[in-house]
């Protein structure tokens, strides 16, 4: 069950407040980066999605409550469908294509915590979301660069430079954490294996943003099912 006290305590304020300051310090410099043309619309872009991943770090190594997160999801996603409309954030929508990766971002941050709050699992919730944060924002930074080997599945044109970027990253993330939370072991080392794989068929497959819920949701389950049967 989630927290019934919603007291509002000075640890909490001030969790709240170092969270919102990340997350106002970056989409500031995002904005920045943007407007002044130091980079391309997709490396601001980028800058939010990786840095944006790391609220669940915080929340878990903060203890914030799930009833905080869920609330935040929530504004999070009504921002996003406003942000379609106006343009608040160019920096963050302002990339010349069709997408609700912005929207199922926020979406994805309220599930993972729903399924591993009340289990006390948090670990697993920024695992899911930093391996999607991670994964696929480099995966695609990499992709657009140096990926000159490409392939097809159905219409979605992909490279292999970029998904081989999305499983290596994925591994990487998922290991840190599993053997942060769970210690070195072979078990713990295929479990983020099995994450990796998952992570970079799922972003393959995507469409419109699709995966930044697709990614964090399945890498979010595989830890807590395999952290059930094995860990």
């Amino acid at each position: 069950m989630f927290e019934a006290d919603l007291t509002i305590t000075p640890h909490l304020l001030g969790s709240i407040a170092l969270v919102g300051g990340w997350l106002a310090a970056t989409i500031a410099i995002a904005e920045w980066l943007y407007r002044h043309q130091v980079a391309g619309p997709e490396i601001g872009r980028k800058v939010v999605h990786i840095s944006t991943g790391h609220v669940l770090l915080w929340a878990w190594w903060l203890q914030i409550p799930a009833w905080v997160g869920l609330a935040a999801s929530v504004l999070a996603a009504l921002g996003a469908v406003i942000s379609y409309r106006v343009p608040l954030l160019p920096s963050v929508n302002g990339v010349g294509r069709k997408s609700l990766g912005t929207l199922f971002y926020a979406m994805s941050i309220g599930i993972v915590i729903a399924l591993c709050w009340p289990l006390d699992r948090p670990q697993y919730a920024a695992l899911g979301i930093l391996v999607m944060a991670w994964g696929d924002g480099l995966a695609a930074l990499v992709g657009q660069r140096f990926g000159h080997h490409r392939y097809k599945l159905g219409g979605i044109s992909k490279s292999w430079e970029g998904t081989g970027t999305m499983a290596i990253v994925s591994f990487g993330v998922s290991a840190a954490i599993l053997f942060t939370t769970q210690g070195g072991s072979w078990t713990a080392a295929a479990i983020a294996l099995l994450i990796a794989v998952v992570a970079a068929g799922l972003e393959a497959f995507s469409k419109w943003g699709v995966d930044n819920i697709t990614v964090p949701v399945a890498s979010c389950a595989i830890a807590l099912i395999c952290d059930r049967l094995w860990l």
